[in-house]
């Protein structure tokens, strides 16, 4: 088979395709993939900076797929079957061996890009927004880097729970656009860097009651300052940094929550709970058209480091993504 390989840690000039063996012979499914989605995580893996867990290659990156499963050992799953979803790497490979509780079928308004758009993005902020998050009906959500593709998949699922959307972006085109997709109020940051501000105007004075937030570092101390009293900060990037100052006096004051989750490192029982949560609460609103995957721009994998070099430049609205 054919896959994109990391020749050496560096830059997106690092990538070429290259032959590979075939997966082994095993249980579960074997997907021929026709799309993957590109993620930050890839980048940092092309950099060294993002090894993938042990037992996965960290030369062959990539987090999602949609593609036709070849082979299969579930009853749930027969070959021909249209199916997406997540692993801890080696999705932008032509073939991927896949448990099978980690995959879902493919909504039928779906095309196999638009549905290698959806894993990463929408199973992550379906698990940040209300299995870790708590969110409910009526709240106040605020989502940073809405522009992203987990940005807009958590304002699609929050403007469908019924909860008051705020988004930022440090782009002001994006600001207006995400408003297409749930955003009641949108930020830009460039403009408003102390954001707290507009966050509790707009409440009232109250404050948020959920923070998702994709940035890290450079947000954390508004991010406290926009949370309401139990507000809970979930912490899912760290694009603008790893380390901040914490004054744990608010906190204390306002009983705030702060966790932290990532997707790839968790076991496959943890990771198919995830899925399983997707499949019965975010797959029927893909069917429905209620919410949609957001692509931004289809490369061909041949394209490989083109698509890696407009990920990081930060132009995107949503998800880019890489077919055969």
């Amino acid at each position: 088979m054919k896959a994109l390989v990391i020749t050496q840690f560096g830059g997106p000039e690092c990538l070429a395709i290259r032959d590979m063996q075939n997966p082994p012979p095993g249980s579960g499914l074997l997907v021929k993939v026709r799309a993957a989605g590109l993620n930050r995580a890839d980048i940092l893996q092309r950099r060294g900076l993002y090894p993938p867990p042990s037992g996965v290659s960290p030369l062959v990156p990539g987090l999602e797929f949609a593609g036709d499963v070849l082979e299969s050992d579930s009853e749930l799953f027969r070959p021909g079957d249209r199916v997406f979803g997540i692993t801890a790497g080696g999705a932008h490979s032509e073939f991927i061996r896949i448990d099978p509780r980690l995959v879902a079928r493919i909504p039928a308004n779906l095309s196999f890009c638009e549905a290698a758009a959806v894993p990463e993005a929408f199973i992550t902020a379906n698990d940040a927004l209300f299995t870790l998050g708590g969110l409910q009906a009526s709240e106040t959500v605020v989502i940073h880097s809405v522009g992203s593709g987990v940005g807009l998949a958590a304002a699609q699922l929050a403007k469908q729970k019924g909860t008051l959307v705020i988004g930022t972006t440090r782009t002001k085109s994006k600001a207006e656009r995400s408003k297409d997709f749930g955003v009641k109020v949108a930020i830009c940051t460039a403009e408003t860097p102390d954001f707290s501000k507009t966050v509790l105007e707009f409440t009232g004075g109250r404050g948020a009651n959920v923070i998702l937030d994709l940035v890290g570092a450079a947000y954390f101390k508004d991010n406290l300052a926009s949370l309401c009293e139990k507000g809970r900060l979930v912490l899912v990037g760290l694009t603008g940094g790893a380390t901040a100052e914490f004054n744990l006096r608010v906190a204390l004051q306002k009983r705030l929550t702060i966790r932290g989750t990532v997707l790839r490192s968790r076991s496959i029982d943890e990771k198919a709970e995830a899925v399983g949560l997707f499949v019965r609460d975010v797959v029927p609103l893909l069917e429905s058209g209620i919410v949609r995957p957001v692509v931004d721009s289809v490369f061909p994998f041949e394209r490989a480091a083109d698509a890696h070099r407009y990920l990081e430049s930060n132009r995107n609205f949503g998800k880019v993504v890489l077919r055969w």
